[in-house]
């Protein structure tokens, strides 16, 4: 086994973090339970609720105190702000509380590189952002249509990434010899929906089409995390934190001689290569 941890350490891994609103806690388990096998994430890349938990992992955040932060601090309550009662409501109270946590708002000082994914709606392409103002960057990539005003910067409008591409795989390929996944969409286990309403039509539309644009990006991953179980939860579901980041970190345990076997199989790859 030590000699398996010699060669992940050589092995440069990446992780893609996707979106899917509260379900963002249980990226939070699967860093956990990677971390405590010693794979080590060291290229990321993040959209929506993955941004946002990336961005605090590359800032060096324990899990233990990410998940502190969004059960005490509130962190994911600029969810329930975006409920459109009364119309769209901005990201401010996002990039107040990622000040509390990374007050230098630049990717530079990152422990790990990290590219956030943003869809700019006035070219209607996925941008995957390394450089500039990172707190507003993760807040537009968490800005949910429907719910959230675009965030503006540099003079064109930004939203969720994962309009485009939930899980971005580009930035990680040609930086990382080997690349997680971890999905909060996925297609196993789908509930029925209801489509009684047109709010119930709406957002059952836009989860497939956030499932759909996804597995063209999984399918360039060498190991994909997505616990069918997900499903069971819904997006907003921001009472219940502490049960997602366990089917994250439950999920990623079990998969860990899994994803040990592939990493040792890349290793023979690389050396033949």
């Amino acid at each position: 086994m030590e000699c398996l941890y010699a060669w992940m350490s050589k092995l440069t891994i990446g992780i893609t973090l996707s979106g899917g609103g509260a379900r963002g806690a249980a990226h939070i388990g699967a860093l956990r339970a990677l971390l405590e096998a010693d794979i080590i994430p060291t290229k990321v890349v993040g959209v929506s609720a993955g941004a946002l938990v990336g961005a605090l992992y590359c800032a060096g955040v324990s899990p233990d105190d990410m998940l502190d932060f969004a059960l005490k601090s509130s962190l994911f309550r600029f969810y329930k702000l975006g409920v459109p009662l009364t119309g769209l409501t901005s990201s401010d109270y996002l990039q107040e509380r990622l000040a509390t946590v990374i007050p230098d708002n630049s990717f530079e000082n990152l422990k790990y590189p990290f590219y956030v994914g943003v869809t700019n709606l006035n070219t209607g392409q996925l941008e995957c952002h390394d450089k500039g103002p990172l707190h507003e960057l993760v807040a537009a990539s968490c800005g949910i249509p429907f719910l959230f005003r675009p965030v503006v910067i540099d003079g064109a409008q930004y939203v969720d990434g994962g309009v485009i591409e939930n899980m971005p795989v580009k930035p990680l390929l040609n930086q990382a010899d080997f690349i997680i996944g971890s999905n909060l969409m996925p297609y196993e286990n789908l509930k029925a929906a209801d489509v009684k309403t047109v709010v119930g039509i709406v957002w059952r539309c836009f989860d497939l089409s956030i499932m759909a644009n996804t597995l063209p990006s999984a399918e360039l991953c060498d190991v994909v995390l997505e616990p069918s179980t997900l499903n069971d939860y819904h997006i907003f579901n921001l009472n219940r934190l502490s049960d997602l980041h366990d089917v994250g970190y439950e999920h990623t345990r079990k998969r860990l001689p899994h994803i040990q076997r592939s990493l040792e199989s890349k290793r023979e790859l690389l050396e033949i290569l």
